[in-house]
């Protein structure tokens, strides 16, 4: 009898399938995990919450726990992360079922409540209260004296000037720490305020009426009745920069490592610590700040008026505007007249602000701020613009005596066909010496 080779190879082959499906184990199926961040961000201000969703996908019952830097924490199938810790945290998410565990991580960065936002320094009563810091977060919530609640001490009196670098505060005070306050120059970290250094009116004591300040480095230019002195933050030298006499009481602007320094019918440049050249103007400054794209805009006063842009490397004039129907002048204040988006200028007579375009020369009226506030009475010191959204900010109090209690900061919209009253932050300020973005530092 001849064998069927084939039907033995077969059968052979069914038995064994049939084996191998009976007796093998059936494979693990662990788990899969992940972490979602509610609204996309990996970053959130300190004590501010984000919050993390656990996405579990498992053929069979399932566990899962969170981890924050190691440490296991409760939560269910949403963590709400807080932190007051600046830094980057790693955040765990663990899930097992009888197959196995997966392991997810996410990483969060948190930066320091007020890295980001908007600051109206406040002068106080020079004979009997220190100067405050107003912040204005990026989601419009104002908080009153937050370097005190911070350091559980104060700035000096009369403050006058702020400047943000490399991660630094700096804030100059006229008069200093005669009332008790922390300094004549004091240094705090810019994302949570915290005091790094006070110069206290002895260490500094060179110095008369000191009003501004601008830091490159680890030198801080700070302007006085006599002219610009060069600060070593290191060593606390204070030394006179010659030439620098007439420099006048506003707030000085850097480019590149260029400090410039407004000078009546000039502007002083300042590098190295010492005098590096001059601007000729056709009127008197009543204001200088940095542009979005690192050349300086720059106002006169007189009539006609004049916008400027200039080019801080060779100091030539990229474009010179007349402004004949309106005057821009910096007033009696200490900041500057102007403030910018782009090249796109906003300055302000008594309470009228006005928008100058570089490109085509257009000067036009946007709003009276006393059509939307009762008591506008006086303007204090002159308006800001925030160089990312456009948005101006306005200072105004009722009056004097006792009536500088009674204040707003204001937020104008201007993108659209009619002005829009954004915020009115009331009862604020106390003296204010002048409005502050912190995108203008980057």
């Amino acid at each position: 009898m001849k064998t069927n080779l084939k039907l033995l190879a077969a059968l052979f082959i069914g038995i064994t399938l049939f084996s191998c499906s009976d007796d093998d184990p059936i494979l693990p199926n662990p788990p899969s995990a992940n972490i979602k961040s509610l609204g996309g961000g990996e970053e959130i201000a300190q004590n501010d919450t984000l919050y993390l969703i656990a996405e579990i996908n498992s053929s069979e019952e399932a566990t899962h726990s969170w981890l924050i830097d190691n440490e296991a924490v409760e939560a269910g199938d949403t963590l709400a992360f807080v932190s007051g810790e600046i830094g980057d945290h790693e955040i765990i998410l663990k899930a097992s079922n009888a197959g196995g565990e997966y392991s997810t991580t996410f990483s969060v960065s948190v930066f320091g409540k007020y890295r980001d936002g908007v600051w109206v320094l406040n002068e106080g009563n020079m004979t009997s209260e220190n100067g405050t810091l107003i912040f204005i977060s990026s989601k419009g919530v104002a908080t009153d004296s937050v370097y005190q609640k911070v350091n559980g001490s104060e700035l000096g009196n009369s403050a006058q000037d702020l400047f943000i670098a490399d991660g630094k505060m700096y804030i100059m005070a006229q008069n200093g720490d005669r009332d008790g306050g922390d300094g004549m120059l004091v240094v705090a970290n810019a994302e949570t305020l915290e005091k790094e250094v006070a110069y206290s009116n002895a260490e500094l004591e060179g110095l008369s009426w000191p009003t501004h300040v601008a830091v490159v480095g680890n030198s801080a230019y700070i302007r006085d009745n006599a002219g610009v002195y060069l600060l070593n933050l290191g060593s606390k030298e204070l030394t006179f920069v010659d030439g620098t006499s007439g420099a006048m009481k506003n707030r000085m602007a850097v480019v590149n490592g260029k400090v410039f320094v407004p000078a009546g019918k000039k502007v002083f440049v300042l590098q190295d610590g010492q005098l590096n050249g001059e601007i000729e103007l056709p009127g008197t400054l009543s204001g200088i700040v940095r542009s979005a794209d690192d050349k300086l805009l720059v106002s006169c006063n007189g009539t006609p008026s004049f916008v400027l842009k200039i080019d801080p490397a060779d100091y030539s004039t990229i474009q010179q505007n007349e402004v004949a129907d309106v005057r821009i002048s910096a007033g009696w204040g200490a900041s500057p007249a102007i403030g910018a988006k782009g090249d796109t200028v906003y300055f302000s007579s008594s309470t009228k602000i006005y928008r100058h375009i570089l490109e085509t020369g257009e000067t036009k009226e946007m709003t009276d701020v006393k059509d939307h506030i009762e008591n506008a009475g006086i303007v204090y010191n002159n308006l800001g613009v925030h160089p990312v959204t456009g948005e101006v900010y306005f200072n105004t109090i009722k009056g004097y005596g006792l009536d500088f209690l009674i204040n707003d900061i204001t937020v104008f919209n201007f993108s659209g066909e009619t002005p829009v009253l954004v915020n009115d932050f009331k009862d604020y300020t106390n003296f204010p010496a002048g409005i502050f973005f912190t995108d203008n530092f980057r």
